[in-house]
């Protein structure tokens, strides 16, 4: 299935949400294909526009992603629990991005972001790279 399904890192979101390198990238991918982003992503949008910008904006962006149409992965199966915590035992990678990295290898989607993070996983997971910030 990979080829026409993403899963989404928060790095992806924060590129169109900010209008950074990439964001035409990332919304051309919206408009043409099946787009899947966890809830761990959705919690990280959330504190760090509130951090950041503050409670108001952060529940914008919230509803706005959330009215893309983006299919949200509110659960974790066994499955994904178990790929989940290979992924955080063998690589250094936060526990949001292991969630993240898990989902998209359950799901047979690339990976779409831009977190030098997940550079150990090239050959685990598919993925684009969109513009790393200069």
């Amino acid at each position: 299935m990979a080829g026409n399904h993403f899963v989404l890192d928060t790095s992806a979101i924060f590129t169109l949400i900010e209008d950074e390198d990439g964001a035409d990238r990332v919304e051309q991918i919206l408009k043409k294909n099946k787009v899947t982003v966890p809830w761990v992503v959705l919690m990280e949008v959330l504190y760090i526009s509130r951090q950041e910008k503050g409670e108001e904006i952060a529940m914008q962006r919230y509803a706005a992603i959330k009215q893309t149409g983006i299919t949200i992965v509110w659960d974790v199966d066994e499955p994904t629990l178990l790929t989940t915590a290979r992924l955080k035992a063998s690589y250094r990678l936060s526990f949001a991005d292991s969630i993240i990295a898990a989902i998209a290898i359950q799901q047979g989607a690339i990976l779409l972001h831009k977190d030098p993070e997940y550079q150990p996983l090239q050959d685990v997971v598919e993925m684009e790279i969109l513009p790393y910030k200069k």
